[in-house]
């Protein structure tokens, strides 16, 4: 099959376009026929070393850990998935090895969930790992309830506008920081936009002047120390981002593939509140110069991988 491949750490230079041996099918796994896969910045993260500490790697290595398509053969095991069943998937396996930028997949049927009948695979396959970190941190860790006021950082991006959408289904009030040019984009998803940059305590307080119920980083450094100092008594802080947020009396929070919680997403983004964004589709072996517009930072929504 085709994949898309790194034989050593390093950045986008280091991907090869090329043939692999299709993935063998586990008693509990589902080959899968990729239609579309997606970046994320822990694909070219963890390509560039930096998850060696704590995920085995296994080189050569396919990137990527968000997969739409179609179900090839299921696993003895697997009886729930049928040939021609349309899926999504968060295929991270507890190794670096084999990813989802590939023709092929064969993850664990936990991995699995079926795929919303109104999106397209593009806009499906970038539901996976942004829209279980967004509905694991506002529903698990910060147990998010209607009426409260939730801070959301970097709201424009993958992460943060699936966490707008469901915050706002939770029921709260969304504060969302963007740089000017997404806020209208903001609004459209119902939550209000300020600019992060200097002098963002002062913006937000001038929307929550007693403090805002929860905040969710997705960025670490100064914007997660700020937040700290913007929490109303008894608020919460989680972070995606930066461990740092352990020291502040916060909860970093690593995304666990969870077929219900993907099957909460489904619904959701078939019944209307959760929405997908696409900025920019990219074919297979043009994973690189994908990344390469992730590692820019200032994408709006998500960046699509479609495997033909």
């Amino acid at each position: 099959m085709k994949a898309v491949t790194y034989r050593r750490y390093g950045g986008p230079e280091v991907l090869e376009y090329g043939e692999v041996p299709e993935p063998k099918v586990g008693p509990d796994c589902v080959l899968i026929h990729v239609k579309a896969a997606a970046v994320n910045p822990v694909d070219w993260k963890a390509q560039a070393g930096l998850l060696d500490p704590v995920l085995e790697t296994v080189f050569p290595v396919i990137p990527g850990w968000d997969v739409a398509g179609v179900v090839e053969r299921p696993g003895p095991a697997a009886p729930g998935f049928r040939v021609g069943d349309e899926v999504i998937g968060y295929a991270r396996e507890d190794f670096l090895h084999r990813g989802t930028c590939a023709e092929y997949v064969a993850p664990h049927l936990r991995a699995l969930a079926r795929k919303p009948r109104n999106l397209s695979f593009e806009q499906a396959a970038g539901i996976p790992l942004a829209g279980l970190t967004a509905y694991q941190a506002l529903a698990k860790v910060l147990i998010v309830t209607e009426g409260e006021t939730v801070l959301a950082h970097a709201a424009a991006g993958g992460v943060g506008s699936m966490a707008v959408q469901i915050a706002r289904h939770l029921g709260a009030r969304v504060i969302g920081t963007a740089s000017e040019r997404n806020h209208d984009y903001l609004r459209g998803l119902g939550a209000e936009p300020v600019t992060y940059g200097e002098g963002l305590a002062e913006r937000v307080r001038e929307l929550a002047p007693d403090g805002v119920n929860a905040v969710l980083d997705l960025i670490g450094g100064e914007a997660l120390a700020t937040s700290a100092d913007l929490l109303a008594p008894g608020g919460r802080l989680a972070s995606i981002a930066d461990p740092a947020v352990i020291g502040l009396g916060g909860r970093y929070v690593f995304t666990q593939p969870d077929p219900e919680d993907l099957l909460y997403l489904t619904a959701l983004a078939e019944r209307g509140p959760l929405g997908v964004e696409v900025a920019a589709v990219f074919p297979l072996e043009k994973t690189a110069d994908a990344q390469r517009l992730s590692i820019e930072g200032h994408t709006r929504g998500k960046i699509a991988i479609k495997v033909r």
